[in-house]
């Protein structure tokens, strides 16, 4: 286990020198090109700012204002019936906006049910199983300028929707 602790170490290194190794045997002026990459790259930074700005503002505003706690007791006696608790709404609302803001929520399920409990392996599951959608498509699509999304929204929410359900299929399973 030592030796491969060691070898974890030096993998980026060794990648490194490969890619400069190799862009300097194909005659390529690679610092030239590192800096025209890191240009482009802050550049698509500054453009996708604003969403992701605006996004963070929005999950907070939710979160801080009790309205997702609103909706997961609202919706408490249809998604109970599916074996998947109240107390998971909230996440999976989140977590289609940001999984940062979505990993405080699984921090607060852990805490109050315990990581070992069904809300606690479903919460981990969920967190593998489900994408955040609307942070994905601003950034990915802004960067890409994609401007036809067509069914995007409903192909994902429908991704979202089986991962949720393998999700409970698979924590009901584990216990």
């Amino acid at each position: 286990m030592n030796a491969l602790s060691h070898l974890s170490d030096i993998v980026i290194p060794l990648v490194i020198f490969y890619i400069l190794a190799y862009g300097l045997s194909a005659r390529v002026k690679v610092y030239e090109s590192f800096l025209k990459g890191a240009r482009d790259g802050l550049k698509i930074v500054t453009d996708i700012m604003p969403t992701l700005i605006g996004l963070m503002v929005a999950v907070g505003v939710l979160r801080a204002s009790g309205f997702l706690d609103f909706l997961g007791k609202l919706l408490a006696p249809l998604t109970e019936w599916a074996k998947l608790p109240a107390q998971m709404i909230p996440l999976l609302v989140v977590k289609l906006f940001s999984s940062s803001a979505a990993i405080g929520l699984v921090l607060d399920i852990f805490r109050e049910s315990g990581p070992d409990s069904y809300a606690g392996l479903l919460t981990s599951i969920l967190m593998s199983c489900t994408e955040t959608l609307f942070y994905t498509m601003s950034v990915y699509f802004l960067a890409a300028k994609v401007t036809k999304t067509r069914y995007t929204i409903p192909g994902a929410l429908l991704a979202t929707l089986a991962g949720t359900a393998m999700s409970v299929l698979l924590a009901g399973r584990m216990l």
